[in-house]
């Protein structure tokens, strides 16, 4: 799976890393329960994730159990097969091995019955199992609306009597301040903070991993990592495909909502937070959140939304829709570090291409005696997604016998140089997190509110028509008005340049 390292020797270094956080080593039986286990989500991101555990080693037979629950009237064997082909990537031994620990429990997501016969199921298992400090997580693959009746299902009937009981919550974590704020209080009645685990994919991707060590091991960025270098910052979510069958569900919540507001908020937060004073969860934590405190309320005139044409075709779509399917917003923080640099937030559906990245614009070189300003800035660009990469474009001396320059890059891709190592998928790498107990990754309530305050007025006045949707050609860049927003913010576009993933070939 992982190339060249075996099941112990990753167990052994995953353990070494939970004691260098101070995370307990817990021993004991461990019941995972997919709630929702018929759905998409499940089927696609939950199971697989579990799988993937499984099959390195993280998680093993003997210790743990695998319980899926939801309303479809499904068999244990009817589960499994339909979760089957989404399971790959190890040996048929190792999918036979992991298919016969999933149980399937039948039942509605409002009534006791089902959960005291789900309750029964995880108790028989523990007992045969003999374990003294049994674990269970609950992962709700479910919608939002549905969260209160099923939390108060698991407070009531299924919390774990010796050991620990801990929720994994899917985004969206309500619609603004106000239904946050009533979600968070209804889960905050029945869980306690370190029991729930509001989980944002975004936050588990090896790159976005990556920005603290990127920021705060190396030596190279810590002075450079600030106003007086730094021109602006983009981070930038493109998706060349629209809203593909789902326009009503998309139409309740818009780009911002299903993307800017959580993916690349949680992204914006370790590019700007200042280095916490250690790495356990709460510190990080609380450094996301100070950020997040200081941000300025957004300016009307340092938006710009879209909305492709075509969107409305869809029948479940309303004709008169002012939903974004783009949206460029400059965020603003008031602090030392960063006051007066721009971090545009950008993301799209239907548009060229499809990435998300990072991309630090530097200033200027003063006094340039090369006279290649418009060749463009240094940059570095962290890409998230798809071809991970990690590169720094320069300013270099063409080869030959003229005094010419051209940007060149120093890169770090990640397909050359770790050729043998799968890169794990953000879920494997959450659920991981919640089993050690380890809530860094994870979004916490006041983090939750602060980021709800930053959006809403805007959200607000988009509902009710004070900001516009423009439209914009599928396939296109988005809104012209959105490029001309980024320069006149003080984006420097790069002509002539184009980064491309190196090859083995």
């Amino acid at each position: 799976m992982s190339g060249g390292s075996s099941p112990r020797s990753r167990r052994s270094s995953f353990n070494s890393l939970s004691r260098d956080l101070e995370l307990p080593s817990e021993q004991g039986c461990l019941s995972v329960i997919v709630l929702g286990a018929s759905g998409d989500l499940a089927k696609k991101k939950t199971f697989p994730a579990l799988f993937h555990l499984f099959a390195q080693g993280f998680i093993q037979s003997g210790e743990v159990h695998i319980f899926g629950y939801a309303r479809s009237n499904l068999s244990d064997d009817g589960l499994r097969e339909r979760i089957r082909g989404y399971l790959k990537g190890a040996s048929e031994e190792h999918l036979s091995d992991f298919l016969q620990h999933i149980k399937y429990v039948s039942g509605s997501y409002d009534s006791g019955e089902g959960f005291e016969k789900l309750n029964k199921e995880i108790s028989e298992y523990e007992k045969s199992n003999k374990s003294e400090s049994p674990r269970r997580l609950f992962y709700l693959a479910l919608p939002p609306s549905v969260y209160p009746s099923v939390c108060k299902m698991i407070r009531t009937y299924c919390m774990n009597p010796s050991g620990w009981t801990r929720v994994i919550v899917e985004k969206p974590f309500g619609k603004d301040l106000d239904s946050a704020e009533e979600l968070s209080a209804q889960l905050g009645e029945l869980f306690d903070e370190n029991q729930l685990y509001r989980i944002d994919h975004y936050l588990g991707k090896e790159l976005v991993q990556n920005l603290l060590v990127l920021r705060f091991a190396n030596r190279l960025f810590l002075p450079l990592w600030n106003r007086d270098n730094i021109d602006n910052i983009q981070i930038v979510f493109r998706e060349d495909f629209g809203t593909d069958g789902r326009g009503g569900y998309f139409d309740q919540y818009g780009i911002i909502r299903d993307i800017i507001q959580n993916h690349l908020l949680q992204v914006f937060c370790l590019v700007a937070m200042e280095k916490p004073v250690s790495l356990k969860p709460e510190h990080i934590r609380d450094e996301k959140v100070k950020v997040l405190q200081s941000v300025n309320p957004i300016k009307h005139d340092e938006v710009v939304l879209g909305q492709y044409e075509g969107y409305k075709d869809d029948p479940t779509v309303p004709d008169d829709s002012n939903t974004p399917t783009f949206a460029s917003v400059v965020l603003r923080v008031h602090n030392e570090r960063w006051e007066g640099v721009p971090f545009i937030l950008k993301a799209g559906k239907a548009l060229s291409s499809r990435k998300a990245e990072v991309r630090v614009q530097f200033k200027d070189v003063p006094g340039d005696i090369f006279k290649c300003k418009r060749q463009g800035r240094n940059e570095f660009v962290i890409r998230l997604q798809p071809s991970e990469a990690m590169y720094m474009k320069l300013t270099v001396k063409k080869p030959g016998l003229e005094m010419a320059t051209e940007q060149s890059e120093l890169d770090l891709s990640y397909g050359m140089r770790y050729q043998n190592v799968k890169i794990p998928e953000a879920y494997e790498r959450l659920i991981l997190d919640t089993i050690r107990g380890d809530q860094q990754h994870f979004v916490r309530r006041d983090e939750l509110k602060a980021a709800w305050q930053i959006f809403t007025p805007l959200l607000h006045d988009i509902d009710e028509g004070k900001v516009k949707s423009i439209p914009y050609q599928p396939g296109s860049r988005g809104p012209k008005e959105a490029d001309e927003l980024s320069e006149r913010v003080g984006y420097m576009q790069t002509h002539g340049y184009i980064w491309i993933p190196p090859t083995l070939a």
